[in-house]
């Protein structure tokens, strides 16, 4: 055999194995942030470590006395969860060491917080996350994630929340990991959507599926229809037309899982406004906007009512929204009837 070529069992190896990891992957693409395009790796680098942590602890539960409630509540006025904080805790430690992060804001904390004490800051990146989707599921082994959004700091601004808020439009990345079967980390940086899975054995999250788009023509919504008597007119409307059509119902619980089969099976996910929730519930800049962003990079569309959710302007931190995201022919048959609702 020539001592130029590789064995045919390396051959073999090298084609099975998918070697191509985020921070490689990151790496590779053109230069689409010039001159930042490393300490840009660097910030995602730190989500996936964060990640890594957050996985092992979800992955060993009970075992290591990490579930259960904390007895405390949010900034949101929610009951935190012993896995809310110590996620949180790992997002914040690891974004807080890396040099490209000017400002980190949580869902769990009531202001962003500054990485330096100085606004003008060269640090050129703002970090927002929702630290664990899906709270509610954590004790009985459902779904949970992390959602994150990046955008760019903003040095003009007079303060972290003037820097933070931002159109859903200006985010460089977003993406989330969701802690199911398989640790899975979607993302996009404005170029397609692409997953990567943690390998266990390897540590590392690696490419499986790239430039993924939504399918069209599934007949499928989620929705929690426990609340449809609270629901608009137009929502019921839509939901007792479904019905009729033969539409299948899925619903896990937690945005991060149900957005991710709507990413790769297709249909709509729907969080209406109610009598209690009449602005929405879900974040608009912790959870709509990042998964906006991601929906609409795989082809499909997302709105807020009949508004673009990437087109509105925050007023607040943790201001609330409605969501309706999808394919973009499922999500016509919502908006249809809210425009003329």
């Amino acid at each position: 055999m020539p001592t130029n070529q590789l064995p045919t069992d390396s051959i073999r190896l090298i084609g099975n194995e998918n070697l191509t990891t985020i921070q490689s992957y990151l790496l590779a693409e053109d230069q689409r942030h010039a001159s930042e395009t490393e300490t840009f790796t660097w910030v995602l680098s730190a989500i996936s470590l964060a990640a890594k942590f957050i996985a092992a602890k979800v992955r060993r539960g009970a075992l290591v006395d990490v579930l259960g409630s904390m007895e405390t509540e949010n900034v949101q006025g929610e009951i935190q969860q012993r896995l809310d904080v110590i996620a949180n805790e790992a997002l914040l430690r690891c974004l807080g060491r890396r040099s490209g992060v000017a400002i980190v804001a949580s869902e769990e904390n009531e202001k962003p917080l500054l990485v330096e004490s100085n606004m003008n800051s060269e640090r050129p990146y703002v970090v927002l996350f929702d630290p664990l989707d899906g709270s509610s599921n954590i004790d009985v082994c459902g779904g949970i994630g992390t959602i994150f959004s990046i955008l760019r700091h903003d040095r003009r601004a007079d303060s972290p929340e003037g820097s933070v808020l931002q159109q859903g439009i200006h985010q460089c990345a977003a993406g989330y990991v969701l802690y199911g079967p398989q640790t899975t980390l979607v993302l996009t940086t404005g170029h397609g959507v692409q997953m990567f899975v943690l390998d266990p054995e390897v540590g590392q999250f690696l490419l499986v599926n790239e430039n993924i788009r939504i399918p069209e023509g599934t007949k499928s919504y989620s929705v929690n229809e426990a609340y449809t008597d609270s629901f608009p007119k137009p929502y019921q409307d839509y939901l007792k037309w479904a019905h009729g059509e033969g539409y299948s119902s899925r619903y896990a619980g937690a945005m991060v899982a149900d957005v991710h089969r709507i990413l790769l099976k297709g249909g709509v996910f729907l969080y209406p406004p109610t009598e209690k929730s009449p602005n929405g519930k879900l974040r608009l800049m912790y959870e709509a906007n990042p998964m906006a962003m991601i929906i609409e990079q795989a082809g499909g569309v997302a709105y807020a009512g009949t508004k673009r959710i990437l087109e509105i302007d925050p007023s607040a931190v943790h201001e609330r929204c409605s969501v309706v995201l999808g394919s973009k022919e499922e999500v016509e048959k919502v908006t249809s009837r809210l425009q003329h609702g």
